[in-house]
């Protein structure tokens, strides 16, 4: 004999199995990894006592006003993340879930993830230092820069070790700081060339950067519209893809003329 299910009883048996997976989901660990805003660090200042840029051989200036490199603080490649801790991010401006190969796309352990990362900013150190002497057109054995941040890896203080290196020997080029007093915050890789590159993390490092007085942020154009996404109020976004844009879009802030925009 066959048994026939009215409609309603078709669609709740139908939704076990659906229901089976949300109920696992909910146990499971997910590949995803939760950031939330992080520390910043002055590159004109001092960190732990120690000052951040030293430069010899060359006569530097005494600047004013901050450039703050900004940061996000990230569950670990090992850290279990399930669907509860995801929604509940998900609707918070103050997080973001981000895919974990995304933060972390070398896999490894957390040593060996926090050894690749200082062996990012030692690089990317290097090549701020050649960024900014090419941008200055100076020869770099004429000159010699000992780049300081302890904790913090990965590359994406590159633009901001330029940007300090330029501010101290140079300023705007006109006898002012490159900041013209101002606390800029921001973010983005360095070439050599002085190409800058996109990272990841935009709209809690803006976060970050307001939390901590900035008034301005560089952020790599392709990212503009993720700054966008979380601005916080008071922080103007400009977008840069060079290093050359980014010493020139600071001085016509400061000159009062046209600034690009995100």
């Amino acid at each position: 004999m066959v048994t026939r299910l009215s409609r309603p009883r078709v669609l709740a048996l139908c939704a076990l199995p659906v229901l089976a997976l949300f109920g696992t989901a909910a146990f499971a660990p997910l590949p995803f990894t939760l950031a939330q805003p992080g520390t910043t660090a002055n590159v004109l200042g001092d960190d732990k006592g120690t000052p951040v840029i030293t430069i010899a051989g060359a006569p530097t200036r005494t600047t004013d006003g901050a450039l703050l490199m900004t940061t996000i603080v990230a569950t670990g490649p090992g850290a279990d993340v399930g669907i509860g801790d995801v929604v509940d991010s998900w609707f918070r401006t103050d997080r973001a879930v981000m895919p974990r190969d995304s933060v972390y796309p070398t896999g490894g352990s957390e040593k060996e993830i926090e050894k690749h990362n200082l062996q990012d900013m030692r690089e990317s150190q290097n090549v701020a230092v050649d960024a900014a002497l090419t941008y200055l057109d100076r020869a770099p054995d004429s000159v010699d820069i000992t780049l300081h941040l302890a904790d913090v890896g990965g590359p994406s203080a590159g633009l901001f070790f330029s940007l300090g290196i330029i501010d101290k020997l140079d300023g705007d080029g006109s006898g002012g700081d490159l900041t013209g007093g101002r606390t800029v915050a921001g973010t983005g890789t360095i070439e050599a060339d002085g190409t800058v590159g996109a990272v990841g993390g935009v709209s809690m490092k803006t976060q970050a950067a307001r939390r901590d007085g900035a008034s301005v942020f560089l952020v790599p154009e392709a990212e503009c519209k993720e700054a966008r996404a979380e601005k916080p109020d008071g922080l103007r976004l400009i977008p840069v893809t060079t290093l050359k844009g980014a010493v020139s879009s600071l001085r016509a802030l400061e000159q009062g003329t046209k600034v690009p925009s995100c």
